[in-house]
């Protein structure tokens, strides 16, 4: 029996496929109409992307095969959904963010702003989660985890051996009634041996040494396990945290973007890089901030000057602090590559800013967007992420090799001679390498979120098309009379909930249209709920499996699923009030999300039959 069961686990994603669609063909049967037809395929497709029966992006090619065959879509007007505006912006992001890892532009700024930090627990743990979060911000949550990670570890190792060696040399030179004393002692003032045994001809004393050394050793065990959990914690947190503060951090911010512009296509890039900052910044930095305080609680506690420190570094900080600074002296001095790439992006997030900021005329209003939206955010995305094709890698005055490679084959032997000049003409006849090829594009961009984003576009559509949209938001008209903070608050819970257990970007490519059409039946200004649940799709800390950066974290060994879910529990909660504070203060402002806008109107009255 065990057997059979076990074999039915290994094998249950067959079963999810072949089985789940005659579950729910009773729907379009029995209901033969273009929403209830529609309905099997969202149905269907949440089901595969919840279970991840299938891998997520051939999920979501299902449109393509789904909607004309079911009357729903032309073939045609499905495929040219994968592949909009929003997709080039992601890609051009991605491209930027590829570059600044390729040439570990990442690393340096990392290990530049920890050594201004400082090594201390409290501001320590500080540093790592504004390092990994304004690095989330540009580039991939999974790839800063995995770069802060290693780095938190190795320091906090560092502290533990210096620890462990100034413990030792203590209890060896200490007052045999001051060595049994638990408290934390200074290690710059050596306790005097006043009896003068050495413990070596004492074996009392011997053995009373060796007790308190047992004992210390394990409180300095539990003492640093509480400190890598709080780390490990509080770097693959703050990477989910930051990727909510630009448009191009994580994912379901850029499916916001697109299935704002499908389903209200006159809402004069409400959501751009611009706009989007200047909510979700703010709410990003409160986020960071409650959350530091909690973890600090958790695994820190509240002495101020044992955290912070108060006074001269001890011999254990400035071990840790030689370790970030040898890791800094490993990269060397700034290459020209780095530079380039560096000087791209702060021009890249530069145009994106001024592009439209919205409280004066853009650069793009005054020079192309006077009859239309012309040049958007991915255009710029596209434009600057090409010049990383375009520039070199290095600036080379002549083709010729190095002194030191000819230095080289002088050294050789006289037989090799000719191969090595063979092979010096290749190399002279090769040019130099731009700062980006095709061959490292290819290999970390995740063209599979292209694809997810193309399928979430296609849903949105064909709920438009079939009158599935409509029908939903007339369904959900009841909750016109529950206050709209209420509503908010509510469905944030409802999609935080809902992202532990699947992909935040299925959660978002499923919640949003049904959003859209509750607030435009209700007569809500459909950001009021879009945005929040967008950013609440992000904040999956209680499990392992809930996000990449999570499961990097707990794969170094120190954390249980229990503290995981401890820490994320009250985080979850602490995410959601921020973001429904700020999309009640600041948002509210911005958006003007008071009033129900007239493109949301317009669109409402012409999908409805």
């Amino acid at each position: 029996m065990a057997s059979v069961l076990r074999w039915l686990w290994v094998n249950r994603n067959y079963f999810i496929i072949f089985i789940t669609p005659f579950v729910i063909l009773p729907l379009p049967l029995v209901f033969p109409t273009p929403e209830a037809r529609c309905g099997f395929a969202i149905i269907l497709m949440a089901l595969y992307w919840c279970t991840e029966c299938m891998p997520l992006a051939i999920t979501a090619l299902l449109p393509v095969v789904l909607f004309p065959m079911m009357g729903i879509m032309e073939s045609g007007k499905v495929c040219v959904e994968y592949l909009k505006d929003t997709n080039m912006l992601f890609i051009g992001g991605l491209l930027v963010a590829i570059a600044v890892e390729h040439w570990n532009l990442h690393k340096r700024i990392a290990l530049s702003v920890l050594l201004i930090v400082g090594v201390r627990p409290a501001l320590l743990m500080m540093g790592f989660m504004i390092v990994t979060s304004f690095l989330s911000m540009w580039i991939s949550n999974t790839a800063t985890t995995a770069m802060m990670l290693p780095i938190s570890q190795a320091v906090l190792e560092q502290l533990s051996a210096t620890e462990a060696d100034s413990d030792e040399k203590e209890l060896r030179e200490g007052q045999d009634n001051q060595a049994f004393e638990l408290t934390e002692v200074n290690i710059k003032q050596p306790l005097d041996n006043v009896t003068g045994d050495k413990p070596n001809n004492n074996p009392v004393l011997e053995e009373r040494i060796n007790a308190l050394s047992e004992l210390r050793r394990k409180e300095r065990e539990a003492k640093y396990l509480s400190l890598f959990k709080g780390m490990s914690l509080s770097v693959c947190y703050s990477a989910s945290i930051g990727g909510t503060a630009t448009l191009t951090g994580t994912t379901p911010n850029l499916i916001l973007k697109g299935q704002m512009d499908e389903i209200f296509p006159d809402n004069n890039d409400v959501i751009n890089f611009a706009s989007w900052f200047g909510f979700a910044f703010p709410n990003m930095v409160l986020m960071l901030v409650l959350s530091w305080l909690w973890l600090q609680f958790m695994y820190l506690g509240f002495n101020v000057k044992k955290s912070f420190g108060c006074g001269l570094k001890n011999e254990g900080d400035k071990e840790a602090y030689r370790v970030m600074k040898n890791e800094y002296k490993k990269l060397g001095p700034m290459s020209f590559a780095e530079g380039a790439v560096l000087v791209i992006f702060v021009i890249l997030v530069i145009l994106w800013f001024t592009r439209e900021p919205g409280f004066m005329p853009g650069w793009a209003t005054e020079l192309f967007n006077k009859n239309g939206q012309f040049v958007t955010d991915g255009t710029v995305a596209i434009f600057m992420s090409t010049l990383f094709f375009v520039i070199p890698s290095r600036l080379d005055c002549s083709c010729s090799v190095s002194a030191s490679d000819e230095h080289n084959e002088e050294a050789e032997l006289a037989g090799k001679e000719q191969e090595h000049q063979k092979k010096d003409k290749k190399k002279r006849l090769k040019g130099t390498p731009t700062l980006l090829n095709w061959k490292v594009v290819h290999e970390r961009m995740p063209w599979n979120i292209v694809l997810l984003l193309g399928g979430g576009f296609a849903l949105a559509r064909g709920s438009e098309e079939s009158g599935l949209s409509t029908w939903l938001g007339e369904s959900l008209a009841p909750l016109q009379s529950i206050p709209p903070f209420a509503i908010s608050l509510i469905l944030c819970f409802l999609v935080g909930t809902f992202t532990e257990c699947s992909s935040n970007t299925a959660t978002t490519t499923l919640f949003l249209p049904i959003l859209a059409s509750m607030a435009t039946t209700i007569g809500l200004h459909p950001l009021y709920v879009m945005l929040p649940c967008t950013i609440s799709a992000s904040l999956a800390f209680m499990l392992p499996v809930a996000t990449p950066p999570n499961a990097i974290a707990f794969s170094y060994g120190n954390l249980k699923v229990l503290d995981m879910a401890k820490a994320g529990f009250i985080l979850n909660i602490i995410g959601i009030l921020s973001i429904n504070l700020g999309i009640n203060t600041w948002g509210t402002a911005m958006f003007s999300l008071g009033t129900f806008p007239t493109w949301a109107n317009a669109t409402n009255a012409t999908s409805t039959p």
